[in-house]
């Protein structure tokens, strides 16, 4: 009689999209429910020593939308301490065998009312006032000179390098076409220069006929664990219908954006003690070129470990969660 296959320790999984591949750990694989017992590192301010709850501290706001009290719900400020600042040219020369620019662009930072409540605990009204910040700004700094990509990104916790307890997101645009970026753009165009589809509607197909990894859905958004996810409890939030721009984004879709976010967050909070994590925009670049191949979506990597000598050492992630068993857990969080 024939022994059973024995189960291998790891998983392989390859991304359709950069082409890397990421070590699902099934054989050191945890329980979902283990990391909601983990310790989380909390930034301790009082409201009376945060920066960000008193405006007149900041710079005056290129933004803001208020509420119904004549209050501020929402503002946008400039970065104090920018990593890109403002210029007229970017200077470029040559250092020995080495290219140099100045870090032209503008830094701002995307600030809540709510000293301590996270978009997570937001209502879904709250948080599209946050995307409507976003697309605003978008749309202003795309427009500005030497400006060819928009960056919107936003850190939660300490593990995930917030330095500010208050809660905020931040906007960069810049000359440059972030490396990561770059590498899903070209991941896209090649899937659709030789399979005539995009890659993320063929994925988000793929996901919708399994159902394993969805966690959510609504009429216009799927919010998924990726098959290859890089680490534990990886989320994507990703139109249903093909866009490539998410400056374009219509009214309506805002809505139901800001419920899928909310949404995501919102089970992450509950489901795991509220962990640290980093979300961030993945969208078409504005400068000029075409990229009606690629599909905008936002992902959400909760900081469920760190890199050591194997991932410094291959550029290879491990997850020790399958994304199917994440997926179910979360699920059932309400």
């Amino acid at each position: 009689m024939e022994e059973p296959a024995k189960k291998s320790a790891s998983e392989l999984r390859f991304d359709l999209v950069s082409k890397d591949w990421v070590v699902i750990a099934t054989g050191r694989a945890k329980r979902p429910e283990t990391f909601a017992k983990q310790e989380r590192q909390k930034i301790e301010v009082e409201e009376k020593d945060c920066p960000f709850c008193d405006l007149q501290g900041q710079e005056k706001p290129v933004l803001e939308y208020k509420k119904d009290s004549g209050d501020w719900a929402v503002a946008v400020v400039p970065n104090k301490f920018p990593a890109f600042s403002r210029a007229e040219s970017l200077r470029e020369r040559a250092e020995g065998p080495y290219s140099v620019m100045d870090g032209v662009g503008f830094h701002e930072v995307v600030i809540t009312r709510d000293h301590k409540k996270s978009l997570a605990e937001m209502t879904v009204g709250e948080v599209k006032k946050v995307i409507d910040a976003y697309q605003e700004r978008y749309l202003d700094l795309a427009n500005e000179k030497l400006v060819n990509y928009i960056a919107i990104f936003h850190n939660h916790g300490k593990e995930a390098g917030a330095s500010v307890a208050h809660p905020h997101s931040q906007i960069i645009a810049m000359p440059l076409i972030d490396p990561d970026l770059q590498q899903s753009l070209n991941g896209s165009k090649i899937f659709f220069e030789t399979r005539g589809e995009c890659v993320h509607c063929k994925m988000m197909a793929w996901d919708k006929e399994d159902k394993r990894r969805i966690v959510f859905e609504n009429k216009g958004f799927l919010v998924v664990a990726p098959f290859a996810s890089r680490v534990a409890f990886e989320l994507r939030i990703i139109p249903k219908e093909h866009h490539a721009y998410f400056e374009r984004i219509k009214e309506e879709d805002k809505e139901l954006l800001a419920e899928a976010l909310q949404v995501a967050l919102n089970k992450l909070f509950k489901g795991m003690n509220d962990p640290a994590y980093n979300f961030f925009l993945h969208t078409a670049p504005v400068d000029g070129k075409d990229y009606n191949h690629y599909h905008w979506h936002f992902e959400i990597l909760p900081k469920t470990s760190t890199w050591a000598g194997f991932e410094l050492g291959t550029g290879i992630e491990i997850s020790t969660v399958e994304p199917e068993a994440a997926a179910e857990y979360l699920r059932k969080i309400e």
